[in-house]
């Protein structure tokens, strides 16, 4: 089959909603560089739209009736988001499911120490990383550090200009001999990959000019570096050194999203990976009108490391989510809440590899996606003999693909790579469990897990334009 290049399909209006959507995507990336600041994000921007918290209809005995908007956060680390329809629940919610966790470094809970005369943190890489790409690159600190007492105080520092960065040294070439003999996977082992965060003592900012030095100034002491690190924290955040005990700190990339190419086609940013298919998702559920079927947004945590834990799609942060939905439009039983869920249509909203002509030995070029080629569409996903994959139903894809046809949405359908070289998941197969009807589809990524990824602006503005024709016309 013939692969085109959507940007040929266009028109003027066209492009200008595309570079709209690409300018909110961008600024999107920015100011979410982890699954907390992604919710805080989203959450300011659907309630600017109308979107109502769920926990204060129950607080406030409330009822929701068709084009009510509600959401529902846990544990400030994942969303959902609904739309009422006009039809019961029971007949099924037409669905889009992202993930906002991405690879990246986490702070250990007793990181901070001194070697050599610098101050590091020691981190624990998350996700699938080449660890050999986090070295001497800048790098910024988000998160929050949660005091005894319970407060909490954010952290974000190195993306504004006169920020400090972070990073991770890497061997001199003069001196890496050996070093470049090993394969790529042992080049950076995982502990080394700690930050340097500081090199200066901490008496020497005590020093005032013209005078000499003390007795005791002369003698910084044992980890003065550390120290000086310490009381820096202590004077701008309050924290003391055991507050790293309860404290989430992700060490990402530091910069923002920029637009690629001399023609600007494309982005490149950290985190692309699954927050483009988020975002677009997100913005698909702000631009539809009244529904007959109930639509659902799903933003969840823990996707890069298998979808566990309370905040990961194995959860049940989803289905009480829906409980409590249907339980305020007057539907509510177990057996209701299991029709539902069987009945729905579901679009696993990740990315998918694009091919890249630099390494073009590891994909099938007739089943890969292609930067500019469209919303790209997954049967199936897994390692080697569809191991641990959702396979789609041929109904389902035929119903999307009317859709689609409906809609002029411009779609390719991919495989991740060759069948013996590898594979990946996604968090189709847990939603599958409950019988409904799920395939992955999302943008195309290049440097899919590394810290700047490219997407094609084009493919960003068709896939928000193929998840919103999904939620409002699925109905299978």
């Amino acid at each position: 089959m013939e692969k085109k290049n959507i940007w040929e399909t266009y028109d003027a209006k066209q492009l200008k909603k595309l570079e709209k959507i690409n300018r909110e995507y961008r600024n999107f990336l920015d100011n979410g560089k982890t699954e907390r600041e992604c919710v805080d994000t989203i959450v300011n921007t659907i309630e600017a739209e109308g979107y109502m918290e769920l926990e204060s209809v129950i607080q406030k005995n409330g009822r929701l009736k068709k084009g009510d908007k509600v959401y529902s956060v846990w544990m400030n680390k994942a969303i959902v988001m609904f739309q009422i329809g006009k039809n019961p629940m029971t007949e099924g919610m037409n669905i889009l499911g992202a993930h906002i966790d991405s690879p990246r470094l986490d702070v250990k809970q007793n990181p901070l120490y001194e070697e050599g005369g610098f101050a590091y943190l020691d981190t624990h890489y998350y996700g699938g990383v080449k660890k050999y790409q986090w070295v001497t690159i800048p790098l910024a600190i988000h998160g929050v550090i949660v005091k005894k007492d319970g407060t909490t105080v954010e952290i974000n520092v190195g993306e504004n200009e006169d920020d400090p960065v972070f990073f991770v040294s890497d061997l001199l070439i003069h001196l890496a001999q050996e070093q470049l003999e090993k394969k790529a996977a042992k080049v950076i082992e995982g502990e080394a990959l700690d930050i340097i965060i500081g090199n200066k003592p901490i008496l020497m900012d005590r020093k005032k000019d013209g005078e000499e030095k003390g007795a005791d100034e002369k003698n910084a002491g044992k980890e003065a570096v550390k120290k000086g690190i310490l009381h820096i924290l202590k004077e701008n955040y309050d924290v003391e050194e055991e507050d790293f005990i309860s404290a989430e700190l992700e060490v990402v990339p530091a910069g923002k999203a920029r637009e690629a190419g001399f023609d600007r086609s494309m982005i490149l940013a950290y985190g692309q990976d699954d927050r483009v298919c988020a975002f677009t998702s997100m913005r698909a559920m702000l631009d539809i009108s009244e529904t007959d079927r109930t639509v659902c947004c799903i933003l969840i945590d823990k996707e890069e490391i298998g979808s566990v834990g309370a905040t990961g799609m194995q959860s049940r942060f989803f289905e009480n989510a829906v409980a409590e939905v249907m339980n305020l439009c007057g539907e509510y039983s177990e057996l209701n809440v299991r029709r539902c869920l069987s009945h729905s249509c579901m679009l696993s909203s990740d990315v998918s590899s694009a091919f890249d002509p630099s390494y073009a030995a590891s994909f099938d070029k007739k089943n890969v996606a292609y930067l500019g080629g469209g919303m790209v569409l997954n049967k199936f996903t897994g390692a080697r003999g569809k191991s641990g994959s959702n396979d789609a139903n041929a109904e389902y894809i035929a119903h999307i693909r009317h859709i689609y046809e409906k809609k002029s949405i411009h779609f390719q359908t991919a495989e991740l790579g060759k069948v013996d070289l590898g594979g990946g998941g996604t968090i189709a197969y847990i939603l599958a469990l409950y019988g409904m009807n799920v395939i992955d589809s999302g943008v195309a990524v290049l440097n899919m897990h590394a810290p700047w990824e490219a997407t094609s602006k084009a493919d960003v503005y068709e896939t928000y334009r193929g998840y919103k024709a999904f939620v409002e016309g699925a109905c299978l």
